[in-house]
């Protein structure tokens, strides 16, 4: 089967307005452009992926069946735009987590691209074709070292500003509207044989 690239997205602050450690169905709510970022998003033909970390699982705030409930009242958010999420990949990891199975350090974490790799492998995903789009640097890093190009969704989430090669993204925009602008450009200067 031929590689192809992908959208891969971080889940709060970028798709869904950050609530912390929130796994409440009920309290999910679309970021500012996310709605109209993902309906543009999936006109594109590319596998939408979702990237997150949860790190409320080791810490003991909601277990994997709230974490269930969540993944899928955000694929009926996705289908109600139209678009379809091809994939959601968390980790339940933190190194200074309640519960011993899961405090540690990990290669799934954020800034770690293991999910992204994971991801990737199941979906035959081209990495160097792919983007990642969140909002931290965190999500910056690990878009980088997977080997895609980034997107940093600069809404102020971003506080710690620990700034290196590979926490430097390729484009800096104010939310997933935006983003999926420049993606559906760049999708289209593809189709076109255009650098």
């Amino acid at each position: 089967m031929a590689l192809r690239p992908a959208v891969f997205l971080d889940k709060d602050g970028t798709v869904l307005q950050d609530v912390p450690y929130n796994a409440d169905p009920v309290k999910m709510v679309f970021a500012p452009g996310a709605r109209q970022g993902i309906s543009r998003l999936a006109q594109l033909n590319m596998p939408i992926i979702i990237v997150s970390n949860q790190p409320g699982i080791a810490l003991g705030k909601f277990g994997f069946d709230e974490l269930c409930g969540m993944q899928q009242r955000l694929r009926q958010m996705f289908l109600a735009l139209g678009a379809r999420l091809a994939g959601f990949y968390f980790c339940p990891h933190h190194p200074d987590g309640l519960l011993p199975a899961y405090a540690r350090v990990c290669d799934c974490r954020k800034p770690a691209p293991g999910l992204l790799l994971l991801a990737a492998e199941r979906h035959h995903i081209d990495l160097s074709r792919s983007w990642f789009v969140g909002d931290i640097l965190n999500d910056i890093e690990a878009g980088r070292r997977a080997g895609c190009q980034t997107v940093l969704i600069d809404n102020g989430n971003e506080t710690e500003w620990m700034m290196n090669e590979w926490r430097t993204p390729d484009y800096r925009l104010p939310d997933l509207d935006a983003a999926s602008h420049l993606l559906a450009a760049r999708q289209l200067q593809i189709e076109e044989g255009l650098p």
